[in-house]
């Protein structure tokens, strides 16, 4: 089946004419290799559909949640699923029904899968941690007294549910039982027990074993403006809207205003920090015209982008491979481990994701990226998966992992560099529309 497949698929990304998607779409989606002379359009469907399969072929068999990661790691085996990436592999399930990867059947299946799960699985007062048991539904602690919800990762299933509530629309008995269930999931959260009794912030982490023990109030400017957002946009457990002002933008890094390499950047830390912070809250919130009283949000996420690009061309530390060509810091696997990379904490590791999630704001930066990383740098990279989680040739070092809350906004920022889809989708929500308004946001998109 697979050697009739892989042709039609390189038929279809060279622009030949293949069978409709109905009458060849199998269960598992085909990977290829590298594929010469392919246009700025056919690369980009071959990156997202193979890095698709990610969320496809090697979501949990069980759960259909997306898995931590594709090396077992922290000593939990084969069965840890991510809430988090979970909610970025939702998207994509959008994306591939939308690019006709998958029919609107299996993405439904598939969705109904995930929520029935969802339904009987841990959570806390709604909020869900941040590692599930994909077989059971009970959590994977993420440390010793993380064994509770995690809010924020809660913030991205959920920037993901309310995408797929909106595009599920059909009169269908599957997808009113779709949209049913988010909208269950979705009133459950109670957003307002994590203001810890009322205080003016929201926290990161309840436990039922440990309370509140983790004391972590989430303030800004980094990648959860978007927890703030969803919890001013609660339906039954919402949170004042005064919390905003009191909490979130109550930190050391929250407003910046200095410049770097030329570029003005609002908001957060010296150089911008990892690129993910421009990248997972706007997922689903669309930057573009999005402005409240502390920044221009298009322009943040730009600059924030362009310091990281010219920081990476510049190369103060030497780095063998950075340039043009090969930029990208953020968080993900590296030759020690993992760790959060940046241009103050520059340790010669380059993550595709950073780059090819930054399509919607750096278009023309970011495809040499993918052209230097496909076809350069392909035969070390390139996987079943699409690129692999991060390389740095300093150290000869080239990651063989893949890790869900990398791999899903390659997809999906890719997606909203091309048509928009999961912009449009988020904020179509009344409820988001309404959050925002509580916080004197202006966005075309909700007057």
């Amino acid at each position: 089946m697979k050697k009739i497949l892989i042709p039609l698929f390189i038929m279809t990304v060279l622009g030949c004419k293949a069978q409709s998607p109905s009458q060849t779409m199998p269960d598992s989606i085909p990977a290829v290799g590298i594929i010469k002379g392919l246009s700025d359009s056919a690369l980009l469907d071959v990156v997202q559909r193979q890095t698709f399969r990610y969320f496809w072929d090697f979501g949990h068999p069980v759960s259909g949640l997306a898995r931590e990661r594709s090396n077992i790691a922290y000593n939990y085996g084969t069965e840890v699923v991510t809430i988090g990436g979970s909610g970025f592999g939702v998207m994509d399930i959008i994306v591939a029904t939308n690019r006709h990867w998958i029919t609107r059947e299996q993405a439904d299946n598939r969705m109904l899968k995930i929520l029935r799960f969802l339904y009987k699985a841990d959570s806390f007062h709604g909020v869900f941690p941040h590692w599930l048991n994909g077989a059971t539904g009970k959590v994977i602690p993420f440390g010793r007294k993380d064994d509770g919800g995690d809010l924020v990762e809660t913030s991205y299933l959920f920037e993901g549910l309310l995408c797929a509530r909106q595009y599920f629309s059909e009169d269908t008995r599957k997808e009113q039982e779709i949209r049913g269930m988010i909208n269950g999931l979705w009133n459950d959260v109670e957003w307002s027990w994590y203001t810890h009794d009322g205080r003016d912030n929201l926290y990161w982490h309840w436990s039922p074993n440990n309370g509140w023990a983790m004391n972590f109030p989430i303030r800004g400017f980094n990648e959860c403006l978007i927890t703030y957002i969803l919890a001013e946009s609660g339906t039954r457990y919402p949170v004042p809207a005064d919390i905003y002002k009191k909490g979130w933008v109550q930190s050391d890094f929250f407003k910046n205003g200095k410049t770097f390499y030329g570029y003005k950047l609002p908001l957060g830390f010296d150089y911008g920090g990892p690129l993910f912070f421009s990248q997972y809250s706007f997922m689903g919130l669309d930057p573009k015209g999005l402005k409240d009283e502390y920044a221009d949000y298009w322009q943040q996420n730009l600059n924030h982008t362009l310091i990281n690009h010219a920081y990476c061309v510049d190369n103060p530390k030497h780095f063998k491979g950075y340039g043009p060509d090969c930029w990208g810091l953020t968080a993900s696997d590296n030759f020690e481990g993992y760790n959060a990379h940046s241009p103050t904490n520059d340790l010669g590791v380059i993550s595709p994701t950073a780059a090819l999630s930054a399509f919607p704001y750096t278009p023309d930066y970011s495809m040499k990226a993918l052209r230097h990383f496909y076809y350069d740098m392909g035969d070390k990279i390139w996987g079943p998966y699409g690129f692999t989680d991060a390389f740095s040739e300093s150290h000869n070092w080239y990651g063989r992992s893949y890790l869900a809350i990398d791999e899903g906004p390659i997809i999906g920022m890719i997606e909203n560099y091309r048509s928009g889809l999961l912009w449009n989708l988020f904020m179509s929500c009344p409820e988001v529309k309404a959050g925002l308004k509580k916080l004197d946001f202006e966005s075309p998109k909700i007057n």
